[in-house]
């Protein structure tokens, strides 16, 4: 019986050591574990399915389709202070001058805040009632629709809000202001409204972009951790190739926020420098281990084909492993 905060942590501990060698301590597995706190310790936390019942909860205007609902927010009209939440659908949110009392600073920022489903604000949230801001709710039925319009950006809410400056606080406010003009028309056209919508997130990528290039320091080190991670899984035995979510789960990150700083600071994406490594590596042994055939080299890398590793090799490198371990040997 799991009755105090000491009885759950041996609870995590006992089930950590008892997984099976096939599970991982994955971040998908520790937001669960986070959802059984919550419950355990009964903290009451509001869990929303629809954007009415959310919008009620907060002082918001009611929705005006399941799918998508734009809005303002009303500070002085709304809840500034909240219970553990969470919602079953994606928010981005755009406060300007928030006070979130929580903190301990304590100052205002401007930033984009997003929500996803699963994503649980568990400390809820203290607000000074004084900040301005929009928001957009989309639906999961929405998002499955529109996948590819959405990329990486609505599950960076587990890691970083996006602090913006003045003129992009100017930028998104006009496109929101279009998204209003169109989502309050009583012949609301859904067409011009996702087109709104994909400009925003057009602009979201952008000033992430300028965001990681501001502080590039914040984010050197995930880069740095990422690249150490690959050459320690290749320090042990393997027994298949690592991929991104692997890596991601290491390091206690989203996979697509991981591929995204990576991608920015390398130029290259989390999956091509994990190849690359793989590459570094055959050659390694390719040329070190000359007792070593092609197929003993692919079981070493963790591929499960040797043949596969063959064509892999042949496409990253021009040659076949045999052909360029005999070309290594005639430059000798």
């Amino acid at each position: 019986m799991i009755n105090n905060e000491a009885d759950f942590f041996c609870f995590v501990v006992l089930l950590k050591k008892n997984r099976t060698k096939s599970e991982k301590f994955t971040s998908t597995f520790c937001i669960k574990l986070a959802l059984i706190y919550v419950d355990f310790f009964n903290l009451r936390m509001k869990n929303f399915k629809t954007f009415a019942a959310y919008n009620e909860y907060l002082g918001l205007n009611q929705p005006l389709d399941n799918d998508i609902d734009v809005g303002y927010y009303d500070p002085p009209n709304m809840l500034s202070k909240s219970e553990a939440v969470a919602v079953d659908f994606y928010r981005i949110s755009i406060k300007i001058n928030l006070i979130n009392k929580n903190t301990p600073t304590k100052k205002p920022i401007t930033a984009v805040f997003f929500n996803s489903p699963e994503m649980v604000v568990s400390e809820g949230w203290d607000v000074e009632p004084t900040y301005q801001g929009m928001y957009l709710q989309l639906s999961k039925k929405f998002i499955e629709e529109n996948r590819f319009l959405f990329k990486t950006y609505l599950d960076y809410g587990q890691h970083e809000a996006l602090h913006l400056t003045d003129d992009e606080v100017k930028e998104i406010s006009a496109v929101f202001k279009l998204m209003m003009k169109y989502y309050e028309s009583e012949k609301r056209n859904f067409n011009v409204l996702l087109s709104y919508i994909n400009v925003l997130i057009s602009l979201v990528e952008a000033f992430y972009k300028r965001q990681f290039s501001t502080d590039p320091k914040q984010y050197n080190h995930i880069v740095t951790d990422f690249q150490q991670s690959i050459i320690d899984y290749y320090n042990q035995p393997v027994s298949q190739l690592p991929n991104v979510q692997y890596f991601a789960d290491k390091l206690g990150l989203t996979a697509n926020y991981l591929g995204d700083i990576v991608k920015h600071f390398t130029q290259k994406s989390a999956l091509e420098n994990i190849h690359d490594f793989v590459i570094k590596k055959a050659k390694e042994l390719l040329l070190e281990n000359q007792k070593m055939n092609t197929t003993e080299v692919a079981y070493e890398l963790g591929f499960e084909y040797p043949n596969y590793f063959s064509k892999f090799f042949k496409k990253q490198v021009n040659l076949t492993p045999k052909e360029f371990r005999l070309q290594a040997m005639k430059k000798k």
